[in-house]
């Protein structure tokens, strides 16, 4: 059971007015071999591993769900055993919405906080900035929601504990079909500034071509954006039967809401950036009937999921959403690796550039069994899960209440 409870703090606010900035050339971490080549902790001989996810910014309403459940595994684990009885910690860092801020928390992980390893960052465009960073030092790192094509290819101590788009999001078309059998007409949106819904939109598109369905039109935005006015009339004076949204909660929570009170009736797909409880209050009862693919379900029935489902729920009163899943399942894989690693030679032994060169290649190796269902990793750090799911979003009368219902 878990010890400690943590409480999400304060409420979220909603999306930032600002411009993504273009990332800074990245700072060179130093040479593994230039390390303290005789520790691999930090005071009271406790292994840290880094959690570098956004806390601030309009990526936040993702971010903090990623905190929670990084969190929870920390006492989880704690309470049973630790890394065979020594004590871990995570050491958080903001990557806040941009590059350079996942660059500078990567950098703080690596060269002050020595971590043996970084579940994060939140975005896929901020991974292909800041992955490279670990990469160079030897730093095995695992993305909790950067699911855009090619991340694991970044590096070879680079992988991801989330489903690449191109496996979890045609499911969501394939459900709306089962629900409508008439569709023919679809419209996309996609946030051309992020990485991850640029790589996601492609998915879908072909998606809804390989479906022999008719792609009426392809319309942008920013993820900064509010106001979807232009976008949404043009899609709508098309009829589209569908409409697949790629963007981020704040952006595309608005959008939702915009084409409803414009008049869309339709079925509704939202990407991965959607798939979360944060949205409620932004398009509140316009968020009825969304569709949204997960690589996550808290009814799984496993050991793992039932005690994190407990504690989760405990605190907020909710099932745990699929980003704290995922958060929660990087810590775990990194305590189940260092564990294994322990008994075949103890980790205190080692020096930290070989401390961390060696879980790199323990962790893919590896078979898990984690709120995700069993995981494993391919053998450049992509990973294979078995189970995925489609949800729907239903709302209350109020419209300020809501829940993911699984339909798949």
């Amino acid at each position: 059971m878990f010890k400690r409870r943590f409480l999400l703090q304060g409420a979220i606010a909603t999306a930032i007015a600002a411009t993504i900035i273009a990332c800074n050339p990245p700072a060179e971490s130093p040479n593994p071999a230039d390390q303290n080549s005789t520790s691999n902790t930090t005071n009271n001989n406790e292994i840290v591993i880094g959690v570098s996810v956004a806390q601030t910014s309009n990526v936040a309403l993702l971010g903090q769900e990623q905190v929670i459940g990084a969190k929870l595994a920390e006492s989880y684990f704690n309470d049973n055993d630790g890394i065979n009885g020594q004590p871990f910690s995570i050491a958080l860092q903001d990557v806040a919405g941009d590059e350079q801020g996942a660059i500078n928390a990567f950098n703080t992980l690596i060269n002050q906080n020595n971590v043996v390893g970084i579940v994060g960052p939140t975005l896929s465009q901020q991974a292909f900035a800041a992955n490279p960073i670990a990469n160079r030092a030897q730093v095995p790192v695992l993305g909790p929601s950067n699911t855009a094509q090619g991340i694991p290819q970044i590096g070879e101590f680079i992988g991801r504990v989330s489903a690449p788009v191109a496996v979890v999001a045609p499911n969501a078309v394939e459900q709306a079909l089962a629900i409508n059998p008439n569709i023919e007409k679809v419209a996309v949106f996609f946030a051309q500034n992020d990485a991850f819904s640029k790589s996601e939109t492609e998915t879908f598109q072909q998606t809804v071509k390989d479906f022999g369905l008719d792609l009426v039109t392809v319309q942008k935005f920013q993820t900064t954006d509010t106001d979807f006015q232009t976008q949404a009339t043009t899609a709508i004076n098309l009829d589209p039967d569908l409409v697949i949204i790629s963007g981020l909660a704040a952006d595309g929570g608005n959008l939702v809401k915009q084409l409803r009170e414009l008049g869309y009736e339709g079925i509704i797909i939202g990407g991965n950036g959607l798939n979360t409880s944060n949205i409620f209050p932004v398009c509140q009862a316009q968020c009825d009937g969304v569709l949204i693919a997960q690589a996550y379900s808290p009814a799984l029935d496993n050991e793992i999921n039932r005690a994190f489902r407990e504690a989760y729920g405990a605190e907020n009163e909710t099932d745990p959403p699929q980003f704290s899943a995922q958060a929660f399942t990087g810590v775990q894989v990194f305590v189940e690796a260092l564990r294994n690693l322990d008994q075949k030679s103890p980790i205190a032994e080692m020096s930290l550039p070989e401390l961390r060169q060696r879980l790199r290649d323990e962790i893919f190796a590896g078979t898990y069994v984690t709120p995700l269902g069993e995981i494993s990793f391919t053998a450049e750090g992509e990973l294979v899960q078995k189970q995925f799911y489609v949800a729907q979003i239903t709302m209350d009368e109020s419209g300020e209440q809501g829940a993911f219902t699984f339909v798949k």
